[in-house]
């Protein structure tokens, strides 16, 4: 595929230093649909990143765009804090007899703005409140977002650095297989929790992630979280799934935590609830952990009605069916398995490990910079991919759970010769 250089302009000269992507992706995007992005030349890209995993059902959905093109016609509200509408109302009633009531789940349902960090600054006020405690324990390489109560529980140094004071009340303790299989499992943090000498301040709650997305695509293994679970049972801590990112199909089920069979005690859900990119976040609890005061945590733009509108059309489109979008996540996961097979053993000296569940996969090598390499070839290629990890040395595969086979082959294709390419 030929590139023009594109007028870059006014983003080099106006914008913040901060960017990041688009310095992997030098392009202007113009337009996108299903699982494909165009820029202002033409030039068409197929996206294996899905806007960081907050478009699972693709760019411009067709039927979420008739939802939401069809409320706004209608002057339906837009902005509405958090009074009652309409649109929270369909929401709500859709969440629940979609997604609760058929998993068995009690949570109630907070709306504490529309980012993910939104979400995890939510779930540590609560948990704090509801213990009286303030220390939050959290894994090796997670990442829970940007905002300082975030990043204090986020594992990554150069996201952590970026804050410029003390991070404070969180404890980091090793993810499932930090210890490659060498120490047993929570050896270290239950000996702290119970040895009075050791220093630590009992926390209110831990806060996991069953696959770390930014950390890696790391995956936690069904016994490591149903251990957890216990752990904290028994330890009175209030355990915390942050499903940002892996939730909403992403691993399969709705619930990245189901195929463990645990109920965690709060949950934080945004990315790909609005299903079309719209901002929106949820964090979930259950019913006696409800006691906030009316007012103490709230937000301008906590009543995003748009993004109410195209997250009920998304859950009527994909999970009013039962096991039927799950059934499909998992087949295309076996697909990039398979491929991603073949790319280790065409590639055995360079591969280090490929590792994933559902539509989202890692791909390292032993030589930690091939991945950037490897996706900046894939971009020249026609296909965008990210990388993630504390040193950006795991290529990461996020498609659109609406992906079709032929597209996902095509993908595939492109990143084993990026990867051959890139020697």
């Amino acid at each position: 595929m030929t590139i023009t250089q594109p007028d870059l302009s006014v983003f080099e000269t106006l914008e913040s230093e901060v960017r990041s992507y688009c310095r992997g992706w030098p392009t202007v995007f113009d337009t996108a649909q299903g699982s494909r992005m165009r820029d202002e030349d033409g030039h068409s890209y197929l996206d294996f990143f899905a806007g960081a995993g907050s478009l699972n059902y693709g760019h411009n959905n067709p039927v979420l765009k008739r939802a939401l093109i069809d409320y706004l016609e209608r002057d339906g509200v837009t902005h509405g804090l958090d009074m009652s509408t309409s649109a929270k109302r369909a929401f709500l009633e859709s969440f629940q007899n979609l997604v609760l009531r058929p998993r068995d789940l009690p949570y109630k349902v907070m709306f504490p703005g529309p980012t993910g960090t939104n979400a995890v600054e939510s779930a540590l006020k609560l948990a704090r409140k509801v213990k009286g405690r303030e220390a939050i324990v959290s894994f090796t390489n997670a990442f829970h977002g940007m905002s300082l109560g975030s990043l204090a529980v986020t594992g990554n140094a150069f996201k952590r650095a970026g804050a410029g004071i003390p991070l404070v009340h969180g404890t980091p303790m090793p993810f499932d297989n930090y210890f490659e299989g060498q120490v047993p499992d929570f050896l270290w943090f239950e000996r702290i929790l119970e040895d009075q000498g050791s220093g630590l301040n009992k926390p209110a709650a831990v806060i996991v992630e069953t696959v770390q997305g930014e950390g890696g695509i790391n995956v936690a293994r069904p016994e490591w979280l149903r251990a957890l679970a216990e752990l904290c049972e028994r330890q009175d801590l209030l355990l915390i799934v942050d499903d940002i990112q892996m939730g909403c199909g992403r691993t399969g089920a709705f619930f990245s935590f189901e195929e463990a069979g645990i109920t965690p005690d709060i949950v934080t859900v945004s990315k790909s609830i609005s299903g079309y990119g719209l901002p929106m976040s949820l964090c979930l609890f259950k019913p006696e952990l409800d006691i906030w005061e009316p007012g103490e945590h709230n937000g301008t733009f906590r009543g995003n009605n748009p993004a109410f509108v195209t997250a009920t059309a998304a859950l009527e489109a994909y999970w009013s069916d039962g096991a039927a979008m799950e059934k499909q996540t998992r087949a295309r996961g076996e697909q990039v398995e398979q491929a991603l097979i073949s790319i280790t053993e065409e590639n055995l000296a360079d591969v280090k490990e490929y590792r994933g569940r559902g539509l989202v996969w890692g791909l390292e090598f032993h030589e930690k910079a091939r991945a950037g390499r490897v996706a900046k070839r894939a971009f020249e290629l026609g296909l965008l991919i990210e990388t993630s990890g504390p040193e950006s040395e795991v290529v990461k595969l996020l498609p659109a759970l609406t992906i079709t086979p032929d597209e996902l082959d095509e993908g595939l294709r492109v990143l084993a010769r990026a990867v051959r390419e890139t020697v």
